[in-house]
């Protein structure tokens, strides 16, 4: 029986996304270098979304805070449950490498701060989670992915949280759905911001306006990418449908970076 990879999967998503398309989902999902383009990958720089193509915390987080929002009506204990699993699976099926067992616990941490609204009590437990992890892997506070996690957890805990609203109106809670999506994609980015110009030395005036028009389509692109991945692997024509989407919700971005990288002294490096 052949061995389920993250290179296999990825061949997959080559079957059904152009470049740049397929390089950025299979960075999002899989961490995987770009293949496209030099001149994509400066636009990325130029406008500060590097960062959403290596697999952090900072996806996860907000994969799991999405996660969490769209099946709140649940229940908190039910939500929980969901989003822990959704974790698991995603661990499980990108492999149990260090970055993303990383990933995973912050995002899990996050769950509860989003769960229980309880900012001391989160951040004491973060606290605590990052003494243990320096006492027995403390290689690991030294990588990006990990202060990539812990600042969006950080800025997600402190002030990514909202409260709960439901009407009967449909637009109402798709608006208010929307305002908590980039409530946490803006909490999220807080600390990130200082730890990318602090690795890549380099400013994006335009990095704000980008993460924002952006970063509300990382959770729904990775879960029809992983769809698409899984579907396509039992048969081509399974995957098409969650493919499109993906290709829409991945040429949105492709357009956003290409426009606002033609910003002149839109960005710097040092």
């Amino acid at each position: 029986m052949e061995q389920l990879t993250p290179t296999i999967f990825t061949s997959v998503i080559d079957s059904y996304l152009p470049e740049p398309h397929a390089s950025l989902l299979n960075g999002m999902l899989f961490g995987i270098n770009l293949k496209t383009s030099k001149v994509f990958y400066e636009q990325l720089k130029a406008v500060g979304l590097l960062h959403i193509v290596v697999l952090s915390g900072m996806n996860i987080t907000l994969l799991a805070s999405t996660i969490t929002i769209a099946t709140s009506f649940f229940g908190k204990l039910i939500s929980s449950l969901i989003t822990i699993l959704t974790i698991i699976m995603f661990i499980i099926f990108v492999g149990a490498k260090a970055p993303i067992v990383r990933a995973g616990f912050m995002g899990i941490l996050t769950l509860v701060a989003l769960l229980y609204g309880r900012r001391k009590h989160t951040i004491y437990i973060l606290f605590l989670s990052t003494l243990f992890i320096f006492i027995f892997w403390p290689t690991w506070i030294k990588t990006i992915s990990f202060q990539l996690s812990y600042g969006s957890t950080l800025g997600i805990i402190l002030f990514g949280q909202s409260r709960e609203r439901q009407t009967n109106n449909i637009l109402e809670n798709l608006l208010d759905w929307a305002a908590k999506e980039i409530k946490l994609s803006l909490a999220a980015q807080l600390f990130t911001a200082p730890l990318i110009f602090l690795y890549f030395k380099q400013v994006s005036l335009v990095s704000p306006i980008s993460n924002l028009l952006v970063s509300f389509t990382i959770a729904p692109i990775m879960i029809f990418g992983f769809l698409t991945a899984i579907l396509g692997r039992v048969n081509y024509s399974l995957g098409l449908v969650s493919g499109y989407i993906c290709y829409g919700l991945l040429s949105y971005v492709v357009f956003v970076v290409e426009t606002l990288s033609r910003i002149p002294i839109g960005y710097f490096k040092f």
